[in-house]
């Protein structure tokens, strides 16, 4: 299902079932991690996509140390999103400095994703209307490819009708961003450049991994705070009828 590039937390959206008889169009978004991950093979895979838009929901320090130039007749559409615990300065931050269980990773962790999607509500509309416009292929990332990049497309998947199930268990395939990451050397010590302190393998865990309780916190965010994600969507310029023009350029028969 979905095209993925070699090893990379990289796939293509489509074919998700939106209802008994669609799903999600193919090779018109895709999801990933970061530049900082691309090597020369997934250069020429990007390459072959003709990505024609680049949602990058990283942080502009982030951007700083990883531009993005590997596709240089894309758009760039930058949306800074800070709610990430990799992201600092900032108050979760250094909560995680004077609490460094699991615990409290988990608990910061969970307000992030919410954080997430409202900070991304007032950039919906720039991103769906670019891509009803022409704009695609599109290329959604950050940093892991998991976080900020998972609920923006969880979100995207449940305006597309595509049960929250399956949406969790596809949010939850990013892990392979955590498998790569356990294969390099001095991981801990990396880690304790960003936090101040050398964490223990199971805070580690939480850190790089998928948890099926962060994405769910996002989707019940988006619930409790607008009822409906098409709720969400329209209280954010995203109209019935462009709306309704999204998804008929996303689905397709199944």
């Amino acid at each position: 299902m979905g095209q993925e590039l070699t090893k990379l937390n990289f796939r293509d959206i489509g074919g998700l079932p939106t209802g008994e008889r669609s799903q999600v169009r193919s090779g018109v978004i895709f999801r990933s991690e970061g530049p900082a991950s691309f090597q020369p093979i997934h250069q020429g895979e990007l390459d072959a996509l003709g990505i024609r838009l680049i949602c990058d929901l990283r942080a502009d320090t982030e951007r700083q140390k990883s531009p993005n130039t590997w596709a240089p007749d894309a758009r760039l559409l930058n949306i800074d999103i800070n709610s990430d615990v990799r992201v600092g300065p900032n108050q979760l931050l250094e909560a995680l400095g004077a609490d460094q269980s699991v615990d409290a990773l988990r608990q910061a962790s969970m307000k992030n994703y919410a954080a997430t999607a409202r900070a991304l509500r007032p950039r919906v509309r720039e991103l769906v209307q670019a891509i009803v416009d022409g704009e695609r292929p599109a290329l959604i990332h950050c940093t892991a490819g998991k976080d900020r990049t998972g609920v923006l497309v969880a979100l995207i998947l449940q305006a597309l009708g595509v049960p929250e199930e399956i949406v969790v268990a596809d949010y939850l395939r990013s892990d392979v961003y955590a498998q790569n990451l356990r294969l390099q050397e001095g991981l801990p010590q990396q880690i304790e450049q960003v936090f101040g302190f050398l964490p223990a393998d199971e805070w580690i865990d939480v850190l790089i991994g998928v948890d099926e309780e962060f994405i769910r916190a996002a989707l019940e965010t988006v619930r409790s705070e607008w009822g409906t994600v098409e709720d969400y969507f329209s209280s954010a310029g995203v109209d019935g009828d462009l709306m309704g023009r999204f998804r008929e350029l996303m689905t397709v028969p199944s």
